[in-house]
């Protein structure tokens, strides 16, 4: 954006840069609290949206079931074929009118790209998500949530003019605002984006993620009032033989969610095969959910009131067992036609039902020893996050989060544990896996035509402050991974050989443990690229590296210096955006 390139050469951003060093962890986390501010209201501003479209469909501001319940037959039937035309019609038409720029996906942005979101995009994607949701889709509002909150915290970075590895930290923290913002759980928000994101939990992150989430949570909790999505019940342990059942239900969850995440796969791919216009798929999806809720009208929306009910009041099984039936095929047909929105929320709804039916069954065969029913809805929804998710740590903490009940914590681990373990035995891809997979990104770059892929590695060597040498103390390698946020370093021995690379969350991960301090330990040996490779050649060496910077030399073995991987991508994301 030229407005955003002049603003950030302007003299107060100048002044700024210079007397209060932005790069240092200071700056960064005074940012963090202000992305997870502006966070917070974009989360509001979805919310608000997407009520006042339901009061102009319905004259109310009730849930999505109580709007389906208020509706006759023909209405509950095509309202959500209706909302899935017109969500259809703004991704068809309004992107190709708006140019593409930065990264589709928060998750992309953050894990293998430069941190740059573009604005247009993902306002068209919110607007037709808010068609999608007020229509009745069977999907959670938190994606699109997500996505501005990143999106917000992308342009606060841009006018600052950050480099890549800033930026992308920076977008990092307004994901953490807008999980938070969703969900009411800080804790959860900021070890979502570190465990499934970055994969590991480094202090280099988490510190600012953690400010982000606070400020966040404070704005909507203390000075907005929004309370909890969830009202959880008091948590029941009958015995201590009793985590054998939990470990059961970790078991059931574990199984059951490679399958609903292949019945996903399924969808999307039969959706995708048909020969017509997305927008006609959208619409398809959206008749379906209406077709479905004509029998069950629980199947609309996020369901949100639907597991507040099952954690709350009585239901029969057969009514709890045709609504779990109902809501997973009408995630599927919403999420598989092509909605933008998360199934994140769905999965919750998933986990809640399996849960509460299980429960059902303990207290069937055993019921002095086994809890109510609800207790058992509770972590289910831990489970079968945590069996579809591989986030294991983020489930047990966010259903701690709701309950505030330390009696949760055994069998809820437990059964996380388990379902975790069952279920990458199963699958090896969890539900984010397609947003992250580094293959996807080869992939485009084994696509290129054109005069990016002539462009010969050599001519995008730079020599910056991610080499390091072996001689170097830990304190100062600490405090180059705190200043750069850089994922990995490329080391060179004092005689300028190349040694190998430092990636940043093992680095963190041995100082935490108290391993042996020379840090040169855990440097991992490689050979530097060769400079006359084409970006298409490099990229086949390269593509699956989870770092930053990558040593280069020249034919003779003559050091050249490093090259940013987060820049080579960038580059593809424009010569594709140009074709």
């Amino acid at each position: 954006m030229p407005a955003l390139s002049a603003w950030a050469k302007s003299p107060v951003v100048v002044w700024v840069r210079r007397q209060f060093a932005p790069n240092t962890l200071q700056i960064t986390l005074l940012l963090a609290g202000i992305v997870g501010l502006l966070g917070a209201l974009a989360t509001v501003a979805f919310r608000e949206a997407l009520s006042g479209l339901q009061f102009l469909l319905a004259g109310h501001r009730g849930g999505m079931v109580e709007l389906a319940q208020n509706l006759n037959g023909w209405q509950r039937l095509l309202l959500p074929s209706a909302g899935g035309l017109v969500a259809g019609l703004i991704l068809q038409y309004a992107t190709r009118w708006v140019p593409k720029k930065g990264a589709d996906d928060y998750m992309e942005a953050i894990a293998i790209g430069t941190g740059v979101l573009s604005l247009r995009q993902t306002l068209v994607k919110s607007l037709s998500s808010l068609c999608s949701v007020a229509s009745g889709a069977s999907i959670g509002r938190e994606g699109p949530m997500v996505q501005l909150a990143a999106m917000f915290a992308s342009l606060v970075g841009r006018m600052l003019a950050f480099p890549p590895e800033r930026l992308r930290l920076l977008v990092a923290c307004g994901a953490t605002a807008g999980i938070t913002s969703a969900y009411n759980a800080p804790i959860a928000g900021a070890l979502f984006i570190s465990e499934i994101v970055y994969g590991s939990i480094s202090t280099a992150t988490l510190g600012p993620l953690v400010v982000a989430s606070v400020i966040a949570n404070i704005v909507i909790r203390q000075f907005l009032g929004y309370d909890a999505v969830y009202q959880m019940p008091r948590f029941d342990f009958v015995s201590g033989w009793e985590v054998l059942f939990y470990m059961g239900l970790g078991l059931l969850a574990g199984v059951l969610a490679p399958l609903f995440l292949r019945l996903l796969d399924t969808a999307k791919a039969r959706f995708g095969a048909l020969p017509v216009p997305l927008f006609l798929r959208l619409a398809l999806g959206g008749l379906i959910v209406g077709v479905l809720s004509l029998q069950v009208p629980q199947v609309w929306g996020n369901g949100y009131s639907v597991v507040n009910s099952i954690l709350h009041t009585h239901w029969a099984w057969q009514a709890l067992a045709m609504v779990l039936v109902f809501k997973v095929l009408a995630t599927a047909s919403s999420a598989g036609s092509g909605a933008v929105g998360g199934v994140f929320t769905p999965t919750l709804f998933v986990g809640a039902a399996l849960g509460s039916l299980y429960g059902f069954a303990m207290n069937a065969l055993a019921p002095a020893t086994a809890s109510v029913a609800s207790s058992y809805a509770v972590v289910g929804m831990g489970a079968f996050l945590a069996a579809t998710t591989y986030a294991p740590l983020m489930s047990i903490l966010m259903i701690f989060e709701m309950t505030l009940s330390y009696q949760v914590v055994l069998p809820l681990m437990l059964a996380c544990v388990t379902a975790y373990l069952t279920a990458h035995t199963l699958r090896a891809d969890s539900v984010y896996a397609k947003s992250l997979h580094r293959n996807q990104v080869a992939g485009r770059w084994l696509s290129m035509t054109g005069e990016g892929s002539e462009m010969r590695l050599s001519s995008l060597v730079v020599d910056n402050d991610a080499i390091v040498s072996a001689d170097d103390s830990s304190e100062a390698i600490g405090e180059r991974f705190v200043a750069s946020g850089y994922r990995n370093l490329v080391v060179r021995a004092p005689d300028g050989r190349l040694i190998g690379t430092l990636d940043a969350a093992n680095w963190w991960r041995r100082q935490a443990t108290g391993e042996p301090a020379r840090w040169t330990q855990a440097v991992t040996p490689c050979k530097a690229l060769d400079g006359d490779m084409t970006l298409v050649a490099a990229l086949r060496s390269v593509g699956k590296m989870h770092a930053d910077w990558v040593p280069v030399a020249g034919g003779d073995g003559q050091w050249l210096g490093v090259v940013s991987l987060p820049a080579l991508i960038d580059i593809v994301t424009e010569a594709r955006g140009n074709e």
